[in-house]
């Protein structure tokens, strides 16, 4: 699959590149594994010099020597031999006074396992030459926490030394559809929700399918729990490098959110324990899930619920972990067989999720949400206002346009008669014959 969208990114990162000739420049890369942190760099040095190095975890002076044959490769001969990254990287900033250089390190974050010291020698090292230098110097790194502690923290020796950061999301729906469309020119609304549904736009995926020729909604679902698939392994591999001892605790609320039970109280219930310091941990230092609360709340208030952030994730745990059992005797034809029934209604909650993501990504509002009340007697799918024009939309989703009830959904909104005193209201339906419409 080629390179597409992150028009943004590239732009920022040619911007530091330029800037990296009056002065050094320090850009940090971030996102979740798969996102496509690495195509993305390696993308915006195309016709350029640079050195690539991978961080592997390895002694120190094992690591330098890597590197340093890496630059020789790259023809760049450095005074003597390093076994002190610290050193290694200071010798190159002095090599960048008379050159500028572009130096790219790849997961980041695993130095700490070669050794903790090595962050404050490169903070001191980049706090003495970075003046006089002209090192374009680009990190990236998958853990998250990891990552965000590094650069985050103010107690930590690289706190504040970044000039730039880029943390990487999914694609644009919009770029998915594009996608598609260039593999498969007689795609489906339904080949689209599948899509959105197993990958929500990580690249990883995208290009899994699409480079294994699974095009259709079918062959998607196929391919996605086949042998060797990356959507069988990728999750459990992702999370317990993330999570490490603690991790079947962490596991268990995930496969819990993205079953439906969506309340701290129905996860306590379940789990027989407090849950609340492991959602916030999976929320602010992981990024797994998030808490949403309807639309015209309290930020603090306590009609919360909670959802797996991440598209993918939601698949693993809703259907690939709780198939382990068959995945382990191969039955991989038994696992889908046993999937099928359930993706209808799982995609129909997709199908919510893609249609706000989309009106996030090309309408003109001030908020999108969904709206519920305390006692969940009045649901709406997506509430977008906007409060410059001071009209609001209220959407209803369904898979099957004939069960859309846009009189039901205008009763439900005259529930909401204070908050939308002041706007101008519209009730609409969307289904997934409106997915690949150019605009919702």
């Amino acid at each position: 699959m080629r390179f597409y969208g992150r028009e943004e990114e590239l732009k920022q990162l040619q911007i530091s590149r330029e800037m990296s000739n009056t002065g050094s420049r320090f850009t940090v890369v971030t996102g979740r594994r798969r996102i496509g942190k690495t195509s993305l760099i390696l993308k915006s040095v195309e016709g350029t010099r640079y050195m690539y190095l991978f961080v592997s975890r390895v002694a120190q002076n094992i690591l330098c020597r890597e590197f340093q044959s890496s630059i020789e490769e790259e023809g760049i001969e450095l005074p003597g031999s390093y076994s002190n990254l610290g050193e290694l990287l200071k010798a190159l900033m002095i090599y960048s006074r008379n050159e500028t250089l572009t130096l790219i390190i790849d997961e980041f974050q695993d130095l700490e396992y070669v050794d903790k010291a090595i962050f404050q020698d490169i903070q001191k090292v980049w706090d003495r030459y970075k003046g006089d230098s002209h090192l374009n110097l680009i990190v990236s790194g998958s853990a998250h926490s990891m990552m965000t502690r590094l650069f985050e923290n103010e107690k930590e020796p690289l706190f504040g030394r970044p000039t730039s950061k880029i943390a990487l999301g999914p694609l644009p729906v919009s770029i998915m559809m594009a996608v598609l469309k260039d593999h498969n020119k007689g795609c489906t609304s339904g080949d689209m929700l599948t899509f959105y549904m197993l990958t929500g736009g990580v690249p990883l995926y995208m290009e899994a399918l699409m480079d294994n020729g699974a095009v259709t909604s079918k062959s998607m679902l196929e391919y996605a729990v086949s042998l060797g698939s990356v959507f069988i392994a990728d999750g459990r591999e992702a999370l317990v490098s993330e999570f490490g001892k603690d991790y079947r605790i962490y596991f268990s609320i995930m496969q819990l959110l993205s079953s439906g039970k969506r309340r701290r109280s129905e996860l306590e219930d379940v789990l027989g324990t407090t849950v609340g310091p492991y959602l916030e941990r999976l929320e602010e230092e992981y990024g797994f899930v998030r808490h949403i609360i309807p639309m015209f709340s309290e930020p603090n208030g306590r009609n919360t619920r909670w959802i797996v952030s991440d598209m993918y994730l939601r698949f693993f745990f809703r259907f690939i972990r709780p198939g382990a059992s068959l995945i382990e005797s191969g039955r991989y034809d038994l696992l889908l067989r046993t999937i099928l029934p359930d993706i209808p209604e799982y995609e129909g909650r997709a199908l919510e999720d893609l249609f706000r993501r989309r009106i996030s990504e090309e309408d003109s509002y001030t908020a999108v949400g969904s709206y519920w009340s305390r006692k969940g007697d009045v649901e709406i799918d997506i509430v977008v206002l906007d409060d410059v024009e001071m009209r609001a939309r209220l959407i209803e989703v369904k898979r099957n346009p004939k069960k859309l009830d846009i009189g039901g959904l205008r009763s439900k909104g005259e529930r909401l008669v204070h908050e939308l005193k002041d706007y101008s209201v519209s009730y609409e339906g969307l289904s997934e014959d409106d997915v690949m419409r150019e605009s919702v």
